[in-house]
């Protein structure tokens, strides 16, 4: 089941990115390009979202509606 983490994502002094969630405590990932921040945070929060489900711990997390916007980030 598909589920919504909104992510802040920061450009860091040194170029990289840098993404947290307050939906998600603990999920931080840092990448070159927001892509790759973006591909790393999903990878985080799957691993923190089994580590969750291990200890019967689910947080409550928004479901997608059948409509929402989605910020497409494109290389040019």
């Amino acid at each position: 089941m598909e589920r919504l983490i909104n992510l802040t994502i920061e450009k860091l002094p040194e170029g990289y990115y840098l993404a947290v969630s307050d939906d998600l405590p603990g999920l931080v990932a840092q990448g070159k390009t927001i892509s790759e921040t973006i591909v790393i945070a999903n990878d985080v929060a799957q691993k923190i979202l089994e580590s969750m489900a291990e200890k019967n711990q689910i947080p409550s997390l928004l479901i997608p509606a059948d409509n929402f916007s989605y910020p497409l980030v494109i290389n040019q």
